[in-house]
């Protein structure tokens, strides 16, 4: 069945499955896929779950089914590691989330009615999901929050926590407060201190600035996607203007890149 299921286009899970199973034989498959282990793939799942996110931000609905496909791969091959090691399979993999979500949705699998707000219905998903953490002897309100997240990310899953049991600024005024007090600090460590104390200053200032996100609604993994890209845009045309003079960066300055920024955002400024 193997290769005639591997060529067939319309084959589907099983086809991938079968793929991933001949990709890790250790007689007859891929000497680097072999080699790999969870903790060597597991970077690249990050990055396949943010090319994902890429492609939805950009609106580039042709390059997203692929996109999730590199994703479901990775989980494919997480599932076939463990699966050689006696751990589970995918299908245990399917099982576990297919229970998992009618168990979080009793209003739409179960006997609870749908007749609630949203706003309700994710208050009694965090609920079960307390639940859960508790069946799972996770007692602490931060426990269970995945230290593999991004940093950033992580830090407001964080904040969000404690917030639940009342650990909280109660608006954005009394943050932006914190902001300029730990600003302070950072310059007092830039001035006194060792690397060390800069760095615990500076890291203690973006955890606040993650807190005053989530006081605006802000999301801050998107805003500073936004600002990358603007900033790539803008100095994108700093090199297209300093190419129209035969010039680049590093044949200019300072002042006269500054000049050129500015020439930039007043250009997407300007109405269309």
């Amino acid at each position: 069945m193997g290769d005639s299921l591997i060529h067939d286009p319309d084959g589907g899970l099983p086809r991938l499955l079968e793929i991933m199973a001949r990709l890790r034989d250790p007689e007859t498959g891929c000497p680097w896929d072999i080699e790999q282990d969870f903790a060597s793939i597991a970077p690249y799942t990050i990055e396949e779950a943010y090319e994902v996110s890429d492609a939805i931000e950009r609106e580039a609905w042709g390059e997203l089914k692929g996109e999730l496909g590199d994703l479901l791969f990775q989980t494919v091959f997480h599932a076939q590691m463990a699966s050689e090691r006696g751990l589970f399979d995918f299908h245990d993999v399917a099982d576990v989330m297919s229970d998992k979500m009618v168990a979080r949705h009793p209003h739409v699998f179960g006997d609870e009615s749908r007749d609630k707000s949203a706003a309700q219905q994710t208050l009694d998903w965090e609920k079960i999901k307390a639940e859960e953490r508790a069946a799972k002897a996770q007692k602490g309100v931060l426990d269970g929050v995945a230290l593999g997240l991004p940093a950033l990310m992580r830090a407001v899953k964080l904040q969000n926590r404690a917030a639940r049991v009342g650990f909280d600024w109660p608006g954005a005024g009394e943050v932006l407060d914190k902001i300029r007090e730990e600003t302070e600090e950072l310059v007092e460590a830039r001035d006194r201190l060792g690397p060390e104390e800069i760095e615990e200053e500076f890291g203690d200032l973006l955890f606040v600035m993650a807190n005053l996100a989530r006081h605006l609604k802000v999301d801050p993994e998107k805003a500073l996607r936004g600002a990358n890209a603007k900033f790539t845009r803008r100095f994108n045309r700093i090199e297209e203007k300093l190419k129209a003079m035969d010039k680049g960066p590093e044949d200019s300055d300072l002042a006269e890149m500054d000049r050129l920024w500015d020439e930039a955002k007043a250009e997407e400024r300007k109405p269309a």
